[in-house]
């Protein structure tokens, strides 16, 4: 490549606002790696947590135990933290001896406010990636038009027009055109990747919490039917 074509010449000989955008779309690159290196270890952590929580929920442990082993969690994450809020509102209207249709209701709405929460933490820095494939390439495009509309410029004030004196600020525009796809192709591809492993993750999490309330569901049952032995046992023999 020629000297005067030279990448980091270009760069260094640009007009300020084009000195800008790439500045600023080299910035939009590097925020798009740091979000994806972070979302890339969060999933994959939300993922191992899950599994390991569903394992032992499926153990056959009791509910109580469980609850009391999450409870002395400091970190609760993912369904552990959904487990912990479904069952606490469990416990809360359990003990108010509440109808068993307004138990299972309670804790239906608190399961969903919970995965709702989760999902949210999942899903931080989707917006941004999203917006970083979207807008980068505008940018970049903003400076091509830019470096393109002064480089004709520069050659109607020449008494003789070459392409090697129009060369120079094509590539420069042409050079934020580049780094604007630079900072786009990666986040859009990351932001499509994200968004269907984190679609994964919420439906697993939401059969979980279909499952949890149908097992609460079941209990809630079983021990109606108990209360109500007990108190024709009861009758029966204050009868006698």
């Amino acid at each position: 490549m020629p000297e005067s074509l030279n990448i980091i010449d270009l760069i260094t000989q640009a007009s300020l606002l084009v000195q800008i955008v790439m500045a600023l779309l080299l910035l939009a690159s590097l925020l798009s790696w740091v979000i994806i290196f972070r979302m890339s270890a969060r999933l994959g952590t939300a993922k191992n947590f899950d599994q390991q929580f569903e394992t032992w929920f499926w153990s056959g442990e009791d509910l109580a135990k469980l609850y009391q082993g999450v409870q002395g969690s400091p970190e609760r994450q993912g369904l552990e933290q959904i487990f912990y809020v479904g069952f606490s509102e469990y416990l809360r209207m359990h003990k108010k001896r509440q109808p068993k249709d307004d138990i299972i209701d309670g804790v239906e709405r608190k399961l969903r406010v919970g995965l709702g929460r989760q999902q949210q933490l999942l899903e931080s820095g989707l917006t941004t990636l999203a917006s970083i494939g979207s807008v980068a390439p505008y940018i970049g495009l903003f400076g091509t038009v830019w470096g393109i509309m002064n480089a004709f410029l520069g050659l109607s004030q020449t008494e003789q027009a070459t392409l090697a004196s129009v060369a120079p600020g094509i590539a420069e525009a042409l050079i934020a055109t580049a780094m604007g796809l630079f900072a786009a192709i990666p986040a859009v591809l990351a932001y499509n990747h994200f968004t269907a492993k984190s679609s994964r993750l919420y439906d697993s999490r939401a059969l979980f919490c279909d499952e949890m309330t149908g097992m609460l569901q079941r209990e809630t049952s079983a021990e109606n039917i108990i209360n109500r032995e007990t108190q024709v046992n009861a009758n029966q023999v204050k009868g006698l």
